[in-house]
């Protein structure tokens, strides 16, 4: 069985934006030292797993700043303009280049560039290395600039077929199109901050490129306090002021990145050179790997078209319930993912079967011991997190019932979600693009056909639905495909594994539920304090059952996840 380890190094340092660690960071170095003492079908069980848990602790740091103020960025949205006509808007608008993004720019360059740059640093030195950079840059400078240019120019055709019923409210539609005149040219920043951070995740820079992310939604939330107020007095939709400061955060993502590829000895210069087979290698491994990872996002964009059938508000409870849900899997199903595949790579390369499937085991079960308790938690107290982040200002309590539904209906997608982040990369390692590709085709056309029939049905509450059903079609039909190339993927444990983990979660889930409703009879109040302690309580309530009912039932995997790997990453970090 053929195995190749190049279209997974992208998927290790760039996935999500998320980067594995620094490089002075101790367990960074884990995979690395651990291949390094042993052949790879002498680490133990035990060894992997532990090194897995290690590794991805250190991922969930890192991406939990970005997460956090992604989160935060929304909530402060929500707050100061409600969930009416504006914010509807400007999620739409946004939504234009944010999906070419995630398709072309992010997804296109995770799957073709960084391992075609990493070969040619390695094979030809760092001169060959930005010559590389130079020309995908240059081309992707040319590429995104005609996309911007084109929607700009049609932007109004485009708007009306996505959210014609926006007409229907005098200005609405107009709002949209103008927003994203003004916020596609965003799509060019971000490219080029990808391919910046492609480069340095290539020459172990990690902690930088981590950053980026950080940047914009920090240049986001301060526009609303230092942008927003000055449009009124020039005759502008204060929403304006968000779209100039989404440009802004798009620049921020690239230039917190510049200095650092600068002391590393690149400079810029425009050589836009089609014909050279370096460009159209990375241009031909670009089609393969964006289709294949673009599910989630043709996905949202269905959701987001048939949302603005469903009136004022839907697509920001959407907009805002899938943030919330996404939270978890940034924090545990890629960092877990990101963790891991180095290490499948490694196998893949030495085409140790035994040693890809207990890696992709071991992975699994990792995520499951992490997500479903999540999965569940965020259902029993969707309604009370939503009234603790963004139950104030202009939201008023039936826009908080809206969100909380939304979010109880999208959290069953968040194993799918994370499952896949684990089975696509791995077809990639095996030198298999077609199967993720066919897989995510099928996904996106399940997730029509689902969200088509329920949001007949169940409203915006469908379309939720139908996505996190689509999710896990595309997980389910990825691991069996798997487990029929790996000859097995350690079935019978994953499934002891998966029965405890519900167990306990269910309990963790009714613990949680109570409390949460025992303080709301007890210590009735609409306050953040009130809010905050409640949800607080809930949560802690919650993880001290799940601890001990992980403890009955011997879940090794939660002692890996949450006993010696975080507590020593916890050491590890206060001596560093």
């Amino acid at each position: 069985m053929p195995f190749s380890s190049d279209g997974l190094i992208s998927r290790a340092t760039l996935n999500d934006n998320v980067s594995v660690s620094s490089p002075a960071s101790p367990a960074a170095a884990v995979p690395e030292a651990v291949a390094a003492t042993a052949p790879n079908s002498a680490v133990s069980e035990s060894q992997r797993s532990e090194t897995l848990a290690r590794s991805a602790a250190l991922v969930s740091a890192a991406t939990m700043t970005s997460r956090i103020l992604g989160l935060v960025r929304d909530q402060v949205l929500t707050i100061k303009f409600g969930t009416g006509d504006q914010l509807d808007a400007f999620n739409v608008a946004f939504r234009f280049p944010g999906l070419v993004r995630d398709l072309f720019a992010e997804g296109a360059m995770s799957a073709a560039f960084v391992p075609t740059f990493t070969r040619e640093l390695k094979r030809d030195g760092k001169r060959a290395g930005w010559e590389l950079g130079n020309l995908v840059i240059s081309g992707l400078l040319v590429a995104t600039g005609v996309i911007s240019l084109l929607a700009i120019i049609f932007a109004g055709p485009l708007t009306h077929w996505i959210a014609g019923d926006y007409a229907k409210v005098p200005g609405k539609l107009e709002l949209t199109t103008q927003l994203t005149q003004v916020m596609f040219p965003f799509l060019t920043l971000i490219a080029v901050a990808v391919a910046f951070m492609g480069m340095l995740n290539s020459l172990r820079w990690f902690f930088v490129p981590a950053l980026a992310p950080a940047a914009f939604n920090v240049a986001s939330i301060l526009s609303v306090f230092l942008i927003v107020p000055f449009m009124k007095p020039l005759g502008l939709d204060p929403m304006m002021g968000l779209a100039i400061g989404t440009i802004i955060g798009g620049a921020g993502q690239l230039l917190i990145q510049w200095p650092a590829l600068r002391s590393e000895g690149f400079r810029f210069h425009f050589h836009f050179a089609p014909s050279d087979p370096r460009f159209r290698e990375v241009i031909g491994l670009m089609a393969p790997g964006t289709i294949g990872l673009a599910a989630v996002q043709v996905n949202q964009l269905v959701n987001m078209w048939l949302a603005t059938h469903e009136g004022t508000g839907a697509v920001s409870y959407l907009n805002i319930a899938f943030r919330l849900m996404f939270l978890p899997i940034g924090l545990f199903g890629v960092s877990i993912a990101t963790a891991a595949l180095p290490m499948i790579a490694r196998h893949a390369a030495n085409d140790d079967e035994k040693g890809v499937r207990e890696s992709v085991s071991s992975a699994l079960r990792l995520m499951l011991m992490l997500n479903v308790p999540a999965t569940f938690g965020l259902m029993v107290l969707a309604q009370p997190i939503i009234e603790m982040l963004v139950g104030y200002g202009k939201v008023a309590p039936t826009d908080v019932h809206g969100m909380a539904l939304a979010l109880i209906c999208y959290a069953p997608g968040l194993v799918g979600y994370s499952a896949v982040k684990i089975a696509s990369p791995t077809f990639y390692a095996m030198r298999d693009s077609r199967t993720p590709v066919m897989v995510s085709v099928l996904s996106v056309t399940t997730n029509i056909v689902l969200n088509l029939t329920l949001v007949r049905f169940l409203s915006y509450r469908g379309l939720a639905l139908g996505t996190s059903l689509a999710a896990l079609v595309n997980a389910g039909l990825l691991f069996w495909i798997l487990r029929g190339r790996l000859h097995g993927l350690d079935g019978r444990r994953i499934t002891v594994a998966l029965l405890k983990i519900l167990a306990a979660s269910v309990v963790m889930a009714m613990v949680a539920w109570g409390l949460e409703h025992e303080l709301s009879i007890w210590w009735a109040g609409h306050n953040a304090l009130h809010r905050v302690v409640r949800v607080g309580v809930a949560v802690s309530g919650g993880l001290g059952t799940l601890l001990i009912m992980a403890k009955l039932l011997r879940l090794e995997e939660f002692e890996r996840a949450f006993g010696r790997v975080l507590g020593r990453f916890a050491g590890r970090s206060a001596r560093a």
